[in-house]
């Protein structure tokens, strides 16, 4: 509030300051308008109605210096310095209250993605794992775009998922998605027996909309299954029509193959054999990034894709952390710092040296 109450005091201070060294004809009262009109814009609205008052004060003692006190401009130069103040004021207030919503919107966000998306521990078994999310809705935490990680016994099983649609819609479907994934995660020893389980889930939760949802049996998720086996140098993946995850191996970075991928979550059938596992090698020293369509899809100015494999090599890949905001600040440069999709990043680094301590399901 110190700082603050600096520069519209000194405002004040020089205009009264000079009034008092001008000739009597030069009338330098008006200027002190400036002094409640360049305080609202960064001052709250009690500290503003006080510099207004000290303002129409200073007004009345330049007035009066000038020989103006029983003169009709005196209440003139007076109530023009209390209407603007009054109007500024009032702008402050309701910008005040603008913000105040804006503080209880971003705080009932973060308690959603708080509750939606939990944050992947940094350490699952023997991986090293970081996570990101970005809503491309301004003031937005959460979107359509999902993740969740859980440990399974002696395997670490991944969940990354993008859900059709935008707002309120799919953040509901992706809560359901979630949800199920949490619960199944433990029950099924297979991929595919997992993947069935949430078809099953999906299709209760758009039949339960259909009612009140005339759109519920187009919506569906594309998502992507992945499991670490602790002691097998591999990682086990079913695809529902989600982009492959980049795998870098040595200095060789490929799309993770997916011979077969099945459709889309809601699209899809409920039965194991529906869902194709495929087996691909994973040893020390190996980083996978998976990614939702945010940014295969982000465009530049001309329109072009975000072209993912040719900046791969770019990227700093040993550490997971250093990936994903190397990647997110990558795509920003290249879409102009405006994403028009939501986008979610896991990069999940099998270390050199392993890693002994045992992580909970987040």
């Amino acid at each position: 509030m110190r700082r603050q109450a600096v520069p519209p005091l000194l405002l004040i201070a020089a205009i009264t300051l000079g009034a008092s060294f001008a000739p009597l004809a030069v009338h330098l009262s008006p200027l002190l308008v400036a002094a409640p009109s360049c305080t609202g814009t960064f001052a709250r609205t009690r500290f503003t109605s006080v510099i207004a008052l000290l303002a129409a004060a200073a007004v009345f003692l330049v007035d009066r210096h000038d020989g103006l006190l029983h003169s009709p401009l005196l209440p003139i130069h007076v109530g023009a310095v209390l209407i603007v103040s009054v109007f500024v004021v009032a702008s402050r207030a309701l910008h005040d209250r603008d913000l105040r919503e804006l503080a209880q919107v971003r705080a009932v966000s973060e308690a959603a993605q708080r509750v939606l998306l939990r944050p992947i521990p940094a350490q699952l078994g023997p991986l090293h794992v970081a996570s990101m999310y970005r809503a491309a809705a301004a003031h937005a935490l959460v979107g359509g775009d999902l993740y969740a990680a859980a440990r399974t016994g002696q395997a670490t099983r991944l969940l990354i998922g993008d859900v059709r649609g935008k707002g309120l819609p799919a953040i509901g479907d992706a809560s359901a998605v979630l949800g199920a994934f949490r619960e199944a995660a433990q029950q099924y020893r297979t991929l595919p027996e997992l993947a069935a389980s949430l078809e099953r889930s999906v299709r209760r939760h758009l039949s339960e909309l259909a009612p009140i949802d005339a759109d519920s049996s187009e919506r569906f998720i594309t998502a992507l299954l992945i499991e670490f086996p602790d002691d097998e140098e591999i990682v086990r993946v079913v695809s529902c029509g989600h982009p492959p995850p980049l795998l870098r191996q040595g200095s060789r970075i490929t799309l993770l193959p997916v011979a077969r991928p099945a459709p889309p979550l809601g699209l899809a059938a409920d039965t194991p054999g529906a869902f194709r596992l495929d087996t691909v090698a994973f040893g020390p020293g190996d980083t996978l990034l998976l990614y939702t369509d945010g940014l295969a899809e982000a465009r530049d100015f001309a329109g072009d894709f975000f072209p993912v494999l040719d900046r791969a090599d770019t990227w700093t890949w040993d550490c997971p952390n250093c990936l994903v905001q190397h990647v997110s600040v990558d795509v920003d440069r290249h879409a102009g710092g405006s994403l028009q999709d939501d986008l979610a990043l896991v990069a999940v680094h099998h270390p050199t040296h392993p890693v002994h301590s045992e992580q909970a399901s987040p």
